[in-house]
């Protein structure tokens, strides 16, 4: 009898041991627990953080997008309405150009039967010279 309670005293004993050493390893095991916990909350807090500065710069981002979209729209506005001018100043243009050339034309016209005019009254005047100078020769000779 004074044998199986010294053995099983050493089995209390190895037992106690165990449950010791179990206890040590589950609080060092708890303690890393609690230190990947924390480690993971601040990982979390800074993915948290980041995404929430990232929705902003994206809703910063929209409201610029939106803001260069309707800068364009006007520009393009603009640009058609600029077109529509240089259209109309082009009509315009090839009208004034047309008259231009029709008063050129009628300029190139009106010179040439002024010159011919010219020639005809000098031609004339020739003549006319021509006679008063043999009527003045036989005027002063008949003198």
């Amino acid at each position: 009898v004074a044998m199986e309670t010294v053995s099983l005293e050493h089995q209390i004993q190895s037992v106690q041991r165990h449950i010791a050493f179990l206890k040590k390893e589950q609080m060092e095991l708890l303690h890393d627990l609690h230190l990947e916990i924390l480690r993971l909350q601040k990982h979390c807090s800074e993915l948290t953080h980041d995404l929430e500065i990232k929705e902003l710069e994206a809703r910063q981002q929209d409201v610029l997008d939106r803001e260069l979209e309707e800068k364009c729209r006007a520009m393009e506005a603009q640009l058609q309405e600029k077109e529509k001018d240089n259209l109309e100043l082009r009509k315009e243009l090839r009208h004034k150009e047309t008259l231009v050339a029709a008063l050129r034309s009628s300029l190139r016209t009106k010179e040439r039967r002024f010159l011919e005019e010219l020639k005809r009254r000098s031609h004339r005047v020739t003549i006319l010279d021509t006679e008063l100078q043999k009527q003045t020769e036989a005027a002063a000779y008949l003198s």
